[in-house]
């Protein structure tokens, strides 16, 4: 039996072609390996600004909280003095009343 007999340029062009196909697969490769690099770095670096982000806002929600505390302590103190004010009042008025009272019956 007689094999086929095959062009060696026919023998040639696949062999090119394989080639060429396993450096465009090793030159894919390498581009994904360097996307997945990149993507793992950008990943860490969006971490990184969110944690200062969060800290920034904590920082910043202490601030405000406090600023808050201070101003109600304000109030409550100008409430309380001015409930003493009424206080004192009612007490002079009281004591006026009483007074009334007094020299009425006498």
């Amino acid at each position: 039996m007689e094999l086929p007999k095959v062009n060696i340029a026919v023998i040639g062009i696949i062999c090119s072609s394989l080639g060429g196909m396993v450096w465009y697969a090793s030159e894919q490769a390498s581009i994904i390996a360097n996307l997945e690099e990149t993507v793992a770095v950008l990943d860490a670096q969006s971490n990184t600004a969110e944690k200062v982000n969060m800290l920034r806002d904590i920082e910043q929600n202490k601030t405000n909280i406090n600023e808050a505390i201070s101003i109600m302590a304000e109030i409550e103190a100008d409430v309380y003095d001015e409930t003493d004010e009424l206080w004192d009042e009612v007490d002079g008025m009281s004591l006026s009343i009483m007074r009334i009272v007094e020299l009425n019956r006498e």
